[in-house]
């Protein structure tokens, strides 16, 4: 498969990625230690290479084959709330936590 340009969109944590292989992302939180691989079964299509698969809504046996990179933490959201006249207002930051993988191969089902 060297030389191909293979990807796949897969889900996880209820949203949805656009991964092809050597490619690192940003996830939500797996709770997975660093260097462990990770299996991820949730491929909802796999194209490229001239031929394409759609799943209904999971492609049955297809999964990516990911290496966990670490933990790193987001950009801090600012949640403000004001109300004119009476003297309320709160502020808070959130920063949250995501997990860097590696993907390192595409299986088909």
């Amino acid at each position: 498969m060297e030389g191909t340009k293979i990807y796949a969109v897969i889900e996880i944590g209820g949203k949805q990625y656009k991964v092809a292989p050597k490619q690192t992302l940003n996830v939500e939180r797996l709770g997975v230690p660093e260097g462990e691989t990770v299996e991820l079964d949730r491929v909802l299509f796999i194209g490229g290479d001239g031929e394409t698969v759609v799943g209904n809504p999971t492609i049955k046996g297809a999964k990516v084959m990911a290496t966990c990179l670490g933990e790193a933490k987001g950009e801090k959201v600012i949640v403000f709330r004001y109300k004119a006249k009476v003297r309320y207002r709160t502020k808070k930051g959130h920063r949250q936590t995501y997990t860097r993988i590696l993907v390192n191969e595409i299986v088909k089902g």
